[in-house]
């Protein structure tokens, strides 16, 4: 039985009649291709990486595993429709907090067509991917079992300034109820998602230095998924934290050169985690996310609306 994802936060919903990504009960997730050539694009990165030897293993880990395509019946009513079907990177976590960040200063690639370079200039720098060499593109705070996800609408997520990407980072880690802005973000998580030899710093050292030297691919508008179970680690066990690379429609190959443009945002993005486990008590400055209440969207009960 497929249906609509809990827990994606960025990107198409299926939702109102509109093509977007399904799942099932057995861990899959089932993302339709897009009609123009980045569905192409994107299964052929995927059959390229699954089957190239030169990727190591630790380094697969980070990204969905890649069963193949299929045709299914579209969510938007349209009739049969190819579909890439991948691994559910969620599918083992019944609560997860979740930040989609696209890495990068620069999302857009010489080959695409005017118009997308265009319209991912303009997205550049009415956000913080010129600034930061990163941006946030969606996330969810899973709050508490009365009050459900906190998960901000993805106007007020794309105004994030680079403040506002520290507090959000801090904020995602911290006991504090996500749409509590008087209280000082006290971090309490930080030490058991950032941190520790296999905490999602480590992963990002990790796949950085694979970064550092791998020239197969360059990654354009790829997002990293950071995700944990804050319900695991308030029950003493596991965060159960980990990273995913998603969304590879836009890849090119990498010919021999670094690609300088996602490793500069990966290493802004590790500066700023770092910083969180070296100074937890520092508090930025938080009332330039003081609109948060009012423009908070709570998912009741960890379920979507």
């Amino acid at each position: 039985m497929l249906k609509v994802p809990d827990h994606q936060v960025a990107g198409h919903h299926a939702r109102d009649g509109k093509l977007g990504p399904l799942i099932d009960d057995s861990g899959r997730f089932y993302k339709p291709l897009q009609g123009d050539e980045r569905g192409s694009k994107e299964v052929a990165f995927y059959t390229s990486f699954s089957s190239n030897a030169r990727i190591p293993d630790h380094i697969r880990r980070f990204f969905p595993i890649f069963y193949g395509t299929q045709l299914l019946e579209a969510s938007d009513g349209s009739g049969l429709h190819p579909h890439l079907v991948l691994q559910d990177v969620v599918s083992g976590c019944h609560n997860p907090c979740i930040i989609d960040v696209k890495i990068g200063s620069r999302t857009w690639y010489l080959q695409a067509s005017e118009d997308y370079i265009q319209r991912s200039l303009k997205k550049d720098r009415e956000t913080t991917t010129l600034s930061l060499g990163f941006r946030i593109s969606g996330l969810q705070i899973y709050d508490s079992k009365e009050s459900g996800f906190w998960r901000p609408e993805k106007k007020l997520v794309l105004g994030f300034t680079a403040d506002d990407v520290r507090v959000v980072l801090r904020k995602f880690v911290s006991s504090n109820s996500p749409t509590d802005s008087d209280s000082e973000l006290d971090c309490s998580f930080a030490s058991a998602v950032y941190g520790g030899s296999t905490g999602i710093l480590a992963q990002l050292l990790e796949l950085k230095a694979w970064f550092e030297d791998q020239t197969i691919f360059h990654f354009f508008s790829c997002s990293i998924l950071i995700m944990y179970d804050k319900e695991a680690i308030l029950k003493g066990m596991s965060s159960g934290a980990e990273i995913k690379l998603i969304d590879f429609a836009h890849v090119v190959e990498g010919e021999g050169v670094i690609d300088h443009n996602f490793l500069g945002g990966l290493c802004s993005l590790i500066k700023m985690i770092s910083e969180i486990l070296t100074s937890p008590d520092e508090n930025p400055n938080i009332t330039c996310l003081q609109d948060y209440e009012k423009n908070h969207s709570y998912l009741e009960n960890g379920t979507t609306e």
